[in-house]
């Protein structure tokens, strides 16, 4: 095992092909061990390289209807009546702390979805 940290997109390249390598390999055999070093180097990496932009809300929100075969109106209990749900889902009112609240209690929507940019 030769693990050292990623510092360039040649080191990122290099950790990913060492990855495909030893992926799959057994828990605590070495193989493993390298393999979960190599995560977490490449996860960090990632992360400070690659950013996630953040979670649009209603998209969010729509994902999980869809997900649940929910329609506009199983919304109104979370949101309000159908003009606020129809205006929320189009985009011509911002959700309030009220509805994350509701949103994320109710239909399990992580806030971090739910708040989008303001997280």
């Amino acid at each position: 095992m030769n693990i050292k940290p990623i510092r360039s997109e040649a080191d990122y390249i290099s950790a990913m092909a060492r990855l495909d390598d030893v992926w799959g390999a057994p828990v605590g055999s070495p193989e493993g061990d390298e393999l979960e070093v190599l995560m977490l180097l490449i996860g960090k990496y990632e992360d400070e390289h690659f950013p996630m932009p953040p979670s649009d809300p209603i998209e969010a929100i729509k994902f999980r209807m869809d997900q649940q075969g929910l329609t506009a109106r199983d919304l109104e209990p979370f949101i309000g009546s159908s003009g606020r749900v129809s205006e929320v889902l189009n985009r011509k009112r911002k959700l309030s702390l009220s509805m994350i609240k509701k949103l994320h209690e109710g239909l399990r929507i992580p806030y971090e979805s739910l708040l989008g940019d303001v997280a």
